[in-house]
């Protein structure tokens, strides 16, 4: 059945592979997007003609209210990314921004169907480990004066033992440690709580690394594979923080597109939160030497010996319960990587910003140097 769903963030990575979706099954779209600098530089070329497009905010009364005319269902992708030290920026665009989203929708009595929110790995902090001990345990993120000695494992807070990374599942506690996965908890349980109180069926997505061709390669901040791949075309190695040896569970793109297809269109999943991965890791450093070989570079990736106060060392998906609702990745890790190689090798004049933020992160010390 054709609805009208809007796409907050719908000119975005994400929300572009959303949009095209939904109009590929036969729905009316309407795209709400800030078009967002450093990630936009303009109307992106992807954007369908078959959507209606409001640059606009989510923030925005006047700009909420126009875009939610008519709407039965309402997929909120729009949030600003990253890991800087801008916290004012994260809480007003993401906290806020939800928030006076599902303010207006209850206010003005929009018969909204079904709401999905874009939520993210960032809420769990530090993955589940396994200790041979003292079994499952969930960690706090590595203290500063650990990282500082370079010791890079996480260990157990009862022996002192390095701890064995697992899946991570729905049921780990909860535990952000950014601004970022500050805002982005906000979002998920204001939409759940809302959602709840005045009954509309609403779905958390927590997605992991979402990689994949469209992906910005204006933004420093955001998008190891874009990071790296500028550096990479640029003839700069690629910086790794760490030892390289940390892994994230990346999904491709469209299969993030999917699972919010299955959300909107499964009841059993509403007022649930699901993880959106893979269920395998990769280590970042496997990830730059992969893409020095597909660039035909002969480069090596630099170990900077710096990190990222509060940063993760694994983290990958249990995705057992969204497998329920019929979610299965079509894309691993290598066949994604070889789509994205081939959609960067047609664009021409990439640039390269990471070194320029680089100074910034040091100053705000988001990257510190170890001893």
């Amino acid at each position: 059945m054709s609805m009208k769903v809007l796409v907050t963030g719908g000119a975005g990575f994400i929300g572009g592979y959303v949009v095209d979706m939904l109009l590929g099954r036969g729905h009316e779209v309407v795209v709400l997007d800030n078009l967002e600098k450093p990630t936009h530089a303009g109307i992106p070329d992807y954007l369908p003609r078959g959507a209606e497009f409001i640059r606009g905010d989510v923030r925005s009364r006047k700009d909420v209210l126009k875009a939610l005319c008519g709407v039965e269902v309402v997929l909120h992708q729009a949030a600003t990314g990253g890991f800087t030290s801008n916290i004012t920026k994260y809480i007003d665009s993401n906290s806020l921004g939800t928030a006076n989203l599902l303010e207006l929708i209850v206010a003005k009595n929009i018969p909204v169907k079904k709401f999905i929110v874009a939520s993210s790995i960032a809420v769990y902090g530090e993955g589940k480990y396994k200790c041979k001990r003292h079994g499952v345990v969930y960690p706090p993120v590595r203290p500063i004066r650990q990282l500082m000695s370079r010791e890079w494992d996480v260990k157990c807070l009862e022996c002192g033992s390095n701890l064995i990374p697992l899946q991570t599942d729905e049921e780990k506690p909860v535990s952000p440690e950014t601004i970022y996965s500050v805002s982005k908890y906000d979002e998920e349980r204001i939409s759940l709580i809302i959602g709840r109180k005045y009954g509309i069926p609403t779905v958390a997505l927590r997605y992991f690394v979402t990689y994949g061709p469209r992906q910005s390669l204006l933004n420093p901040y955001t998008g190891v594979c874009s990071i790296f791949s500028t550096r990479i075309l640029n003839g700069k190695p690629p910086v790794i923080f760490e030892d390289g040896m940390q892994t994230r569970d990346f999904v491709y793109v469209k299969d993030v597109a999917k699972a919010n297809m299955l959300a909107m269109n499964k009841s059993k999943a509403d007022y649930n939160v699901y993880n959106v991965g893979t269920g395998r890791g990769v280590p970042i450093i496997h990830i730059a030497e992969k893409l020095i070989k597909a660039y035909g570079k002969s480069l090596k990736p630099h170990l900077s010996g710096e990190f990222r106060p509060g940063e993760v060392r694994h983290m990958v998906a249990d995705i057992s319960r969204i497998k329920k609702l019929g979610f299965k990745p079509e894309y691993d890790f290598d066949r994604g990587i070889e789509e994205y190689v081939k959609w960067i090798k047609k664009r021409g004049g990439i640039r390269e910003y990471f070194s320029a933020a680089e100074r910034i992160l040091r100053k705000s010390r988001t990257v510190v140097k170890a001893k």
